[in-house]
């Protein structure tokens, strides 16, 4: 009970900790609010749009921000408002089930070639080093075009495709921590190697690999509206923000807010997960804070 009571107590303390130290760096408390407030119309946005995003009004196409349409309208009649606040939750899932694949399958690996060293170690790093000099676009094109693009295959892409990051990132952890006393004590004690790997090796991996996921998932967000500029990503009639993009560029000249407020949607949210990454690289890493 006196456990429970201390740590119940504690919590307190901690957040009052992470909000100063959060203080200490402005741009990542707006990168946290930037990133908060589309995670929220990832999830409540359908609900909150103004119209459906699938509503068309052809009497309305091209129509200048107003109150009325405070993105204005598409190519037809569509309230670009409603689809920018909906297509978050396709970038939400997409790119961030992708990430997710990609750090859960290059933490496995990276622990495996850094722990257990040798053949293992060398076949790892050869295939992701093939992995690595491959633009990651491009491959991301190559498997798309044979396999056909859907949500699922996304994910997988964009997955496959970080991979080869968050493993290298993962092993240079583990080479170093194998070095350390508490390592070769839980080897002495006779530890087999998963607990090893996962009870004392992963706290030290924790605060570096959630510094890539930060880095990863922001590229993610612009590889998901790459793909989907290109035709690639998510289909039709879904409001891709990358689609969107794609699809305003013969109507720049004429209805400029067609392309600049998706546009400016994808570099917003970009940037307040780049401010995210940055601050926690200063918050978790030691000597983060260098210039």
């Amino acid at each position: 009970m006196e456990t429970a009571a201390a740590a119940v107590a504690a919590r307190p303390v901690r957040l009052g900790l992470l909000w100063a130290r959060l203080r200490r760096y402005p741009m990542t408390l707006l990168g946290f609010v930037i990133v908060g407030f589309f995670l929220f119309t990832a999830v409540f946005g359908q609900m909150i749009a103004p119209y459906r995003y699938t509503q068309q009004d052809l009497a309305g196409r091209l129509k200048p921000p107003s109150a009325q349409h405070i993105f204005g309208t598409d190519q037809f009649g569509r309230d670009i408002f409603s689809r920018v606040l909906t297509g978050s939750r396709d970038i939400f899932l997409v790119a961030g089930s992708g990430t997710l694949v990609a750090v859960v399958l290059g933490l496995s690996l990276g622990m495996a070639a850094g722990y257990w060293g040798g053949l293992v170690d060398e076949v790892a790093m050869r295939l992701v080093d093939v992995l690595l000099a491959i633009p990651p676009l491009l491959l991301a094109m190559v498997i798309l075009g044979t396999v056909g693009p859907s949500r699922l295959n996304i994910i997988l892409v964009v997955g496959f495709l970080y991979i080869p990051s968050v493993s290298r990132l993962v092993r240079s952890v583990v080479l170093d921590l194998k070095t350390r006393q508490f390592i070769e004590a839980a080897m002495l004690r006779g530890e087999t190697s998963l607990y090893i790997m996962f009870r004392e090796m992963l706290p030290s991996i924790l605060p570096p690999l959630a510094v890539e996921t930060s880095m990863r998932f922001a590229y993610a967000i612009f590889l998901v509206a790459s793909l989907g500029f290109l035709g690639l990503g998510v289909q039709p009639p879904s409001p891709d923000w990358g689609l969107m993009v794609s699809d305003a560029r013969n109507y720049f000249m004429g209805a400029h807010w067609v392309l600049l407020f998706p546009a400016g949607t994808i570099a917003v949210l970009v940037v307040g997960v780049g401010f995210v990454s940055d601050g926690l690289r200063r918050m978790l890493l030691p000597g983060g804070v260098s210039h």
